[in-house]
């Protein structure tokens, strides 16, 4: 594996713990795709510092089971903000 790609999987994970960032704004942030955010976290830091990883797969698996409510709060907020305008 390449240098700058272990290097960055474990910034992507450091930025997922200490954020508590979801692998959307991760990957918007370092300006990678969300399955490269993964891939680095799942598969490639495991070899690099399990550790770490295991630490943020726990943030990323709290995420992923709290998404659907995000995305209902969301929903509802832009329905309100909706209602809400003049017309």
């Amino acid at each position: 594996m390449k240098n700058y790609i272990e290097e960055r999987a474990i910034e992507i994970a450091n930025f997922i713990i200490n954020r508590n960032a979801t692998v959307r704004k991760t990957a918007k942030e370092f300006g990678v795709s969300k399955s490269t955010v993964h891939k680095d976290v799942t598969e490639r830091l495991e070899k690099i510092n399990p550790i770490l990883a295991c630490k943020a797969k726990e943030i990323l698996n709290v995420n992923k089971s709290e998404r659907h409510i995000r995305g209902g709060l969301a929903t509802r907020e832009k329905y309100l903000t909706i209602s809400n305008k003049p017309n």
